[in-house]
């Protein structure tokens, strides 16, 4: 890589999308073109949470891409809060006239392209719930969206990008709070397990709320340049949405009776919060969880007559390793037959961040063996009887799975500050220009956990300096003293700088 993270965190992180081969820039500004390894890493996270989504009683649906500007319109909250990002689709043809384009066929009500899907949602679920006994409505769907963007980035913020909304209607408050307290669950379990990701998960504060929610929870995730990550949202949307549908039941004792709706959701952004989280100066570090393959072979061939025996071997070796398991799923493993240099190939895999990469050359196999490296330490080779090193690959990769988690967490935990009580040493403390944090937590500002009077309009010397309130944390320690107002606040928040 041409950047490190402590010289332009910024350019660093474009340097390893760009070399791990995971996506790029459109002809359409502000989209992407998602590539093989990085579609591979999505369809994994997707696969994860599609079993545990399932799991949870949920099933699979799709809605329309396009939404009639009017149903926005009957949740004026909502609407207000997209209001800025929608993209409308106003005619239906396009005529060519003398080499320019005219737009003809203007549509009397504008089409919305979807931005989230809770208004025509609501649409269906008003025709499909009549009694209490069709509740609860437990739905999902994966779908791409489309939010303008003003200043893209790839995976963290693009026009148009990738997701799984979910979407629940409920008879009681209480089933449905519980909803969106489940989902953020099956989030956390899902990040801390899987991207070997912690998250801080609490609610967000009432100004940042998703539009027309009664409650938004987050789960925020830490960059290692101390910025936090809003990774994932789960809304508790109280009967808003099912007023303005009109979204109706007959409960029990024959009473007419709005239903209480969820929502949920994570993005491509996921892949984005993996690679800055975990990637170092040589390229990406994938989790072996979501890793599309966690072993790759690469042949070592030196002459025309090795190819066969070598690559016979390499076979026999991914066929073994392929009858192992890592957490419940066979083991995911790829021979590299490319006609390229091995060195070449080998640190190809190292920047696309492969949990494992063995080279088998003649002299391995005489020898009825592997020579392997992690790519937690890709410097280091180690060599290995070809049955010792299938016997052990799962073991390895679960220790590379949980030492990047306690890494990521180790990392996180030194750059929360607790011991700033007042403004001035909250401005002193994240004054210092963004860059990498480093290992031992030193250089750019992290968090702060600080109490806050919960007044929106205190926040406004946060402003300048790039700060926002990220959530409060479900594990709150009493009372103390808002360290913008010196008034008594109940609740502790963190302050960050964010993407």
């Amino acid at each position: 890589m041409n950047t490190t993270r402590a010289k332009d965190y910024t350019q660093w992180y474009q340097e390893v999308v760009q070399i791990a081969d995971l996506a790029e820039n459109s002809a359409v500004r502000g989209c992407m073109v998602i590539k093989p390894w990085g579609m591979g890493i999505w369809e994994r996270v997707q696969r994860l949470l599609d079993d545990r989504i399932k799991a949870t009683g949920h099933e699979n649906c799709y809605f329309p891409l396009f939404v009639p500007v009017g149903l926005f319109l009957k949740e004026a909250e909502h609407v207000e809060g997209f209001a800025k990002e929608m993209a409308l689709v106003t005619h239906t043809r396009l005529r060519i006239v003398d080499g320019k384009a005219r737009l003809e066929g203007e549509l009397e009500e504008p089409l919305v392209v979807r931005p989230t899907s809770e208004t025509i949602i609501a649409e269906s679920f008003a025709q499909w719930i009549h009694s209490h006994r069709d509740l609860p409505v437990l739905v999902n769907q994966w779908a791409n969206v489309v939010r303008w963007e003003l200043r893209p980035r790839l995976f963290l913020r693009t026009t148009e990008f990738l997701w799984q909304e979910g979407h629940t209607a409920h008879a009681e408050a209480a089933e449905a709070a519980e909803e969106a307290a489940r989902m953020l669950e099956v989030y956390r379990e899902l990040m801390e397990e899987r991207l070997a990701l912690p998250v801080a998960v609490g609610e967000k504060a009432a100004h940042e709320r998703f539009p027309g929610a009664v409650a938004t929870y987050s789960l925020e995730a830490m960059m290692q340049d101390g910025k936090a990550l809003q990774a994932g949202t789960s809304h508790y949307l109280g009967q808003g949405f099912a007023k303005a549908a009109g979204i109706q039941f007959q409960d029990k004792d024959g009473q007419l009776r709005h239903v209480h709706t969820t929502s949920w959701g994570v993005t491509t952004r996921l892949i984005g919060a993996v690679i800055m989280a975990h990637a170092d100066d040589d390229g990406l570090r994938l989790p072996p969880a979501i890793a599309p393959s966690q072993v790759v072979v690469v042949p070592i061939l030196r002459e025309e007559s090795d190819r066969g025996p070598v690559t016979e071997y390499c076979g026999r070796l991914a066929a073994e390793l392929k009858a192992r398991s890592f957490q419940g799923e066979p083991l995911r493993v790829r021979v590299d037959l490319r006609d390229r240099k091995p060195q070449d190939k080998r640190w190809e895999w190292i920047k696309k961040g492969a949990p494992l990469v063995v080279e088998v050359g003649p002299r391995d196999m005489a020898k009825g063996e592997v020579c392997w490296s992690a790519r937690t330490e890709p410097s280091k080779k180690n060599f290995a009887g070809l049955a010792a090193f299938v016997d052990a690959a799962p073991g390895i990769l679960d220790s590379m799975q949980s030492g990047m988690r306690a890494r990521a967490q180790a990392y996180r935990d030194a750059a929360i500050r607790t011991d700033i009580r007042d403004f001035a040493a909250l401005k002193a403390y994240f004054t210092p220009k963004a860059g990498f944090l480093g290992p031992d937590g030193a250089g750019a500002p992290g968090w702060v956990r600080a109490h806050w009077c919960g007044d929106p309009a205190s926040l406004a010397p946060l402003d300048e300096l790039g700060v926002t309130v990220r959530n409060i944390p479900f594990d709150q320690k009493g009372p103390g003293t808002c360290v913008l107002t010196g008034k008594p606040a109940e609740r502790e928040v963190y302050f960050a700088r964010a993407y």
